[in-house]
């Protein structure tokens, strides 16, 4: 099995808020102490954090959960729970993170960009929070909130500054073994490379640039033949296109295909999956020179560059290409550390209406509103009344068509709709 994975799904869940406690005072000669139930702690955060030491998001593919610790509980003496430990998450550069419907949420390119995936719960107060001249004994206290999993999409784009694309067994592996430190796996048969493989090739005066040697594409690669289709995603960051095409005798190589017909399958594969990149600097290269000197030299006339991965043959010349490449894309092109991240609008209160006629109100503020340890308590529930008058709940319920006597429907509380209730 491959220790290389570029896309997996992976649940999310932040940990829940800690419970307030509900506690009064009890000391010697302190007959009516008061309240002094302390708060819930909060529930620790998910962060998704890019990572250039992670290579692939292989560790998803067993473990595929991600949950934060919880908050603790308060207590009395108004001790406070203490908060749940965020969970940091290292995902590899160029990680795209989805929704199960397929949105893009964020997009982490560079060494340490970060994003929220999922909010721990808050810490529910404890019954010294609700004190007041009007409320001199609170006898209740608030729940922790509860958060949810959630399924997220991890998609892997590697961050190279060039692709070598070319068929199987063109020689894309033994060339990024040639000039960089890669050791990818070589083979004399179809598609030896099942993963993309990325190499560093640095100059005598230091200049640096990542190669990935992107799986062979065959034709119909965009539709879902062959290997490649699965790995063209690897190719859209690349900066600099290296077209290999093999020039050995057609007996020596697998496809009848000569060099013209290999680009031109090539470069229809690219137009078929995403049409802007042609628009990207394209070197071509005549692989495996060494096997056919005169269909290299013919070549070099129409304007190929000869290369040899085996005998090094062109290997420099195709460096300094390559730098001057990169170094022009590297200009022009938009910094790529300007990474997305969408983040969802407030969710604010709504009133949906269910399949049996009864109303359900949706919001993280209504759900906390009725968040309170005993809605029989007439204390408690005067507040989550205050609370949902606040928010407005009664006149989005008026908006939504409720009628009296309708059910309705505010996380797990559940009453009967009346004009007066929560006016």
């Amino acid at each position: 099995m491959s220790d290389f994975v570029d896309e997996t799904g992976v649940f999310v869940k932040a940990g829940e808020g800690g419970a307030g406690a509900v506690s009064f005072r009890r000391e010697a000669h302190t007959p009516r102490g008061g309240p002094d139930g302390g708060d819930g702690g909060r529930g620790g955060d998910v962060w998704f954090v890019a990572n250039r030491n992670v290579a692939s998001l292989l560790a998803f593919r067993d473990h595929p959960h991600r949950k934060a610790t919880s908050g603790r509980h308060g207590g009395g003496k108004g001790k406070h729970g203490p908060g749940g430990e965020d969970l940091f998450v290292p995902v590899p550069e160029g990680t795209i993170v989805r929704s199960r419907d397929g949105e893009v949420l964020a997009d982490l390119v560079a060494h340490g960009d970060r994003w929220l995936a999922g909010e721990g719960g808050r810490g529910g107060h404890g019954n010294a929070r609700f004190l007041s001249n009007q409320r001199r004994a609170p006898d209740f206290a608030e729940q922790g909130e509860h958060t949810e999993e959630q399924f997220l999409v991890l998609e892997l784009k590697l961050m190279a500054d060039v692709a070598l694309v070319g068929f199987p067994n063109v020689g894309k592996s033994t060339l990024i073994a040639a000039i960089s430190a890669a050791k990818p796996e070589i083979a004399n048969y179809p598609f030896t490379t099942l993963v993309p493989n990325l190499g560093v090739v640095r100059t005598d005066d230091g200049f640096e640039m990542v190669v990935a040697d992107i799986p062979g594409l065959i034709e119909g690669a965009a539709i879902g033949r062959g290997l490649g289709h699965a790995f063209l995603r690897h190719i859209e960051r690349a900066r600099v296109l290296v077209i290999l095409a093999d020039i050995a005798p057609p007996e020596a190589r697998m496809y009848e295909a000569d060099r013209d017909e290999q680009e031109r399958v090539l470069l229809g594969e690219l137009l078929d999956y995403r049409p802007e990149l042609l628009e990207r600097a394209k070197i071509r290269v005549a692989a495996r020179a060494d096997l056919a000197p005169d269909a290299a030299a013919e070549a070099a006339v129409d304007g190929w560059l000869p290369v040899s991965g085996v005998t090094g043959e062109g290997t420099r010349e195709l460096i300094g290409a390559m730098r001057r490449a990169v170094e022009e894309a590297r200009e022009t092109s938009e910094d790529p550390s300007a990474y997305v991240v969408h983040r969802p609008e407030p969710e604010g209160i709504r009133v949906e209406r269910e399949l049996d006629g009864s109303l359900r109100v949706i919001g993280r503020e209504a759900r906390r509103a009725i968040a309170l340890s005993d809605l029989t308590n007439p204390g408690a529930l005067a507040e989550a009344q205050r609370r949902l008058k606040k928010l407005g709940v009664n006149r989005a319920l008026g908006r939504a068509g409720a009628k009296e006597g309708d059910l309705v429907h505010i996380g797990t509380m559940s009453f009967e709709y009346g004009e007066d209730d929560l006016a």
